[in-house]
């Protein structure tokens, strides 16, 4: 599961030049503030992880907790992928816990057996944390990344 926020080629075209310039001290600034753009969104998708209804309360070592960890912030700098992702990351899942997050939300069917019996399966039902919690704050992270782009723009120029 995961967002990407892109921007028309500003910012391939930024990397482009960042890489051409080969300054490293303003290339860790942009991808600084490149995630600090995006970080408001993962407290938004985690407390939506924490808020999901269960018959159980919210234990650390649960599924809850499990996916609240695995929501995390990557920034790609390279020259094709360029942009800012939030991800709740199935690789950071326990063992066999890795396409729960889509399965939670609900972009893959969730079946599981019965209390163990294999002759009685049942679907999960899903409920969506992800893209609802970055739907309404969505538009700021992109304003915030436009304007480290207008930022990093005007220190190249």
């Amino acid at each position: 599961m995961s967002i990407f926020v892109r921007d028309s080629g500003d910012l391939r075209r930024i990397v482009r030049e960042l890489r051409a310039m080969d300054d490293k001290k303003l290339k860790a600034k942009f991808r600084r503030e490149l995630r600090k753009a995006a970080q408001p969104l993962v407290p938004k998708v985690r407390r939506s992880i924490r808020n999901i209804p269960s018959q159980q309360a919210y234990s650390p070592d649960g599924l809850r907790a499990a996916l609240a960890r695995a929501t995390r912030i990557e920034v790609k700098t390279s020259g094709r992928e360029a942009g800012v992702a939030i991800r709740v990351d199935g690789r950071k899942m326990p063992s066999r816990m890795k396409s729960l997050p889509s399965m939670v939300e609900g972009t893959k069917r969730w079946r599981h057996p019965v209390f163990g019996n294999r002759e009685v399966w049942v679907d999960q039902p899903k409920q969506p944390y992800f893209y609802n919690a970055v739907r309404t704050a969505g538009p700021l992270a992109r304003r915030a990344v436009s304007r480290v782009l207008d930022d990093i723009t005007r220190e190249i120029s």
